[in-house]
């Protein structure tokens, strides 16, 4: 069920209710003081729609058709306990399939490669037909403790461990460590785009850039319990922090702070972005929220 953001007038002669009016986020506060010595102007989020109805949401893929597939962890994030599941959401924020994908354990991030959708569960790898959910091979990680974010990055898909600090490449030759270390305590996000990965991390918050070459660069700090990561249309990150903010990083390092639920009570989880739209999964309390993201005049 979606839920619509604003005052809608009532339009009998459509087929479908007109979209809602957004709403825009407030805009916070750079970081730090340090970080003024560049007055980067930060974009700003305006709120599209909210889907409810779901059960400890956490990650996002783009379906073949253009849906979203929301993960459900549904019980704890830890547990084999199969009653986690796959939702698949319209661009309108529409349930087109409540269950998709059914008998999972705590999914959480996902990647499509090829037709194929690879989610994250706990110490393996599941992988379905991207058009139909019909089940393929489960890829199962030894040494893995708790698997969390997906990305496709040069053709291969890449899964983050954040209890073992690391990062699995899956290869023709089956899962191998790509990285690992205290630099990577509490990995979480990876977003793969060109010649370039982008990691956070939930211990220290941090951004990290990898190169196809094999370069390594800090980005940015201080975002702790980050998540999810966008690339901005023009420039900068956005980063989700799961207790319930979402960042903008500048392309200096500089970090604002777009939206703060924490308050709420209100997750902000595997943020996602595709072009200038948002999707963010809200843990609790069970839903899914769409933004906008606008560049600053």
């Amino acid at each position: 069920m979606r839920i619509l953001l604003a005052g809608l007038a009532l339009l009998a002669s459509c087929s479908k209710p007109p979209a809602p009016a957004p709403e825009e986020a407030t805009v916070g506060a750079p970081a730090s003081a340090a970080q003024d010595s560049k007055a980067t102007v930060p974009p700003r989020l305006e709120r599209l729609w909210i889907a409810e109805g779901f059960s400890a949401p956490e990650g996002v893929a783009l379906a073949p058709d253009g849906a979203y597939f929301i993960s459900n962890v549904a019980g704890e994030g830890e547990a084999k306990d199969g009653i986690g599941w796959i939702a698949k959401l319209s661009p309108e924020g529409d349930v087109i399939a409540e269950k998709f994908i059914e008998g999972l354990d705590a999914p959480k991030g996902m990647a499509v490669k090829d037709g194929v959708l690879y989610v994250a569960d706990i110490d393996r790898v599941r992988s379905f037909d991207a058009s139909t959910g019909a089940p393929q091979a489960d890829i199962s990680i030894d040494g893995a403790r708790f698997l969390n974010d997906a990305t496709v990055w040069k053709g291969e898909v890449y899964v983050s461990d954040s209890d073992a600090a690391r990062i699995w490449r899956l290869g023709a030759e089956g899962p191998v460590v790509w990285r690992e270390g205290e630099e990577l305590a509490g990995v979480n996000g990876l977003l793969g785009v060109g010649d370039r990965l982008y990691v956070s991390t939930m211990s220290g918050g941090y951004l990290f850039e990898a190169t196809a070459a094999g370069g390594w660069r800090e980005i940015a700090s201080g975002m702790i319990d980050a998540d999810g990561i966008g690339l901005v249309p023009g420039g900068g990150f956005l980063v989700s922090s799961w207790p319930g903010e979402i960042h903008y990083v500048a392309d200096d390092g500089a970090v604002s702070s777009l939206l703060n639920t924490r308050d709420a009570g209100v997750l902000q989880n595997d943020l996602t972005m595709f072009a200038d739209i948002v999707i963010v999964p809200n843990w609790m309390p069970g839903t899914v929220t769409a933004w906008r993201i606008v560049a600053a005049p």
